[in-house]
């Protein structure tokens, strides 16, 4: 049991230091919600749910499917090991929508999951595939480690 503990630390470690190194290109939203508790924002580990609707190649070069893509992500928060599902459609390797499945496992996470959830499109939409790293929605900020993992999975999906 300690060996199991002392890998989610250091995975948490790691996963902290990963995102203090590309903080700072990370856009950030500027509403004045109460910032989640403190924690890892580590990713863990999930089986990708990802699906593309359409198969056929992006215009521009940008190197991804236009379809829709889904996926679920993980992240730790004070109350365990979270997750968050993401719905992403892309159009010449821009996202054209998104949509969060809340997979909520106590109040407060169905609390910054939904502030999430209502501030993400506002965040992603538009943007280049390539361009995002989401750091922090309406005052949630640990939601953004899954949302982040989820994207790298659909990223990989859509090529």
């Amino acid at each position: 049991m300690k060996s199991a503990v002392r890998k989610s630390v250091y995975a948490g470690i790691a996963g902290l230091s990963l995102a203090g190194t590309v903080a700072g290109c990370a856009p950030s939203a500027t509403e004045s919600a109460p910032a989640e508790s403190s924690g890892s924002s580590a990713a863990g580990t999930s089986a990708p749910t990802t699906s593309a609707e359409a198969s056929s190649p992006a215009g521009g070069g940008s190197g991804y499917k236009d379809g829709t893509y889904s996926a679920d992500g993980n992240y730790v928060s004070p109350n365990g090991t979270e997750t968050v599902g993401v719905q992403l459609t892309l159009a010449s390797g821009k996202v054209t929508d998104v949509q969060i499945t809340q997979h909520p496992s106590n109040p407060n996470t169905r609390k910054f999951q939904g502030e999430f959830a209502g501030g993400i499109a506002d965040q992603v939409v538009g943007r280049n595939i390539d361009e995002l790293n989401v750091s922090k929605v309406a005052g949630s900020s640990l939601t953004s480690g899954g949302f982040n993992q989820a994207l790298e999975q659909i990223k990989s999906e859509a090529q």
